[in-house]
């Protein structure tokens, strides 16, 4: 296997052959599991959890961001530095709960059932709240890299590649501009589409105003104080966002449009999953954390449902003989520090898994 790539669950054996743009993974697997015994219990699972369950749990760390937004407002209020440097942190703490975690579920439908009232959340937690265009992130991440994890040309992550910059500088320093360039970068990307332009250039403003009007009036912050304070508080998790969203796909399976393998192993050769993170469960979300091959596989279910059919994706991937991939942050990013040009710069590699294509 490519060493940029954890260890996998004991019952897969590979052995590997590869040149300069493939790579061959030969697997020990006569036929691939059924995908329908896995969703047949994991429905029977999420129809016998109460509503508590599947939507409470995260309507709830919703409604506490939302709280301790005007919690960390009047902290900022404080005359003492080390006071407000706590309320920076608070603020960005939420905002990334709202503007990352909830937007992401709400882009999936997995925060509620009602069909208005997600659509609604999904204008407000991204173009209101979190400056980004919810009709943006539907196509990114719904209609491309959901479908086409891995897919080179496609869902392939290459979108997070800055190649021209050195690795300690986008490790490390480029993710803090994250709050400056995104209103430019989805300006861009939605020129044309009138429709979406026109329903983001009435919220994104709006909530900007909001924002500053509550920094201003009960903070305390001048108009430019606010501003500053704005982007610093949206930088506070950048370099963990940026972290995240390149550990669990890049350096693992890149598959050619023309020869993708059958969904279970897409999925389960994609898609790494990072430990449980009492921090970032609750500021990202399970599903893009710690239970990020369960997201891939049921991405209808909430933070919270995918923590609770983790066990039972594990044991069935790992029964089965494909690789359930896994490894620390901390392994993650030295790993891309060490070979930051090989997987941040190179093209990847195509991967063509021999014998059960």
């Amino acid at each position: 296997m490519s060493k940029s790539r954890p260890k996998a669950s004991k019952e897969v054996k590979v052995i590997e052959g590869k040149d300069e743009k493939n790579v061959y993974d030969y697997v020990s697997l006569k036929e691939l599991p059924n995908f329908a015994e896995l969703n047949q219990q994991v429905t029977k699972l999420v129809d016998s959890s109460s509503w508590w369950d599947r939507h409470g749990v995260d309507w709830m760390i919703l409604f506490l961001s939302f709280g301790l937004v005007f919690v960390a407002l009047f902290l900022m209020k404080s005359s003492n530095i080390q006071t407000v440097a706590l309320g920076v942190f608070v603020l960005g703490c939420c905002h990334s709960t709202i503007a990352i975690k909830t937007a992401h579920l709400v882009q999936h439908g997995a925060l509620c059932s009602s069909k208005a009232l997600g659509t609604f959340m999904v204008y407000f937690v991204s173009d209101l709240c979190g400056s980004f265009s919810g009709d943006l992130g539907y196509d990114i991440h719904i209609k491309v890299h959901h479908p086409h994890t891995n897919i080179i040309g496609l869902g392939d992550s290459s979108t997070w590649k800055v190649p021209f910059v050195p690795s300690y500088l986008y490790m490390f320093v480029v993710p803090l501009f994250l709050p400056v360039v995104t209103i430019p970068i989805v300006l861009k990307d939605i020129w044309g589409k009138w429709k979406s332009l026109l329903t983001y250039l009435i919220l994104m403003p709006l909530g900007l105003t909001i924002n500053l009007y509550l920094l201003m009036n009960i903070s305390g912050f001048s108009f430019w104080g606010a501003v500053l304070c704005t982007l610093t508080y949206r930088a506070v998790l950048a370099i963990p966002y940026i972290h995240v969203n390149i550990f669990q796909h890049i350096g693992l399976a890149m598959y050619s449009p023309k020869s993708r393998p059958k969904r279970i192993y897409q999925m389960s050769t994609g898609v790494l999953n990072l430990p449980r993170n009492p921090f970032l469960d609750y500021t990202f979300g399970h599903a893009i954390v710690s239970c990020h091959i369960e997201h891939h596989l049921f991405p209808k279910l909430s933070d919270n449902m995918c923590l609770k059919i983790k066990p039972l994706v594990t044991k069935f991937i790992k029964e089965n003989g494909l690789p359930y991939y896994e490894d620390t942050y901390m392994n993650r990013m030295w790993m891309f520090i060490e070979q930051y040009n090989e997987l941040m710069v190179n093209a990847p590699p195509i991967s063509h898994f021999v014998g059960i294509q």
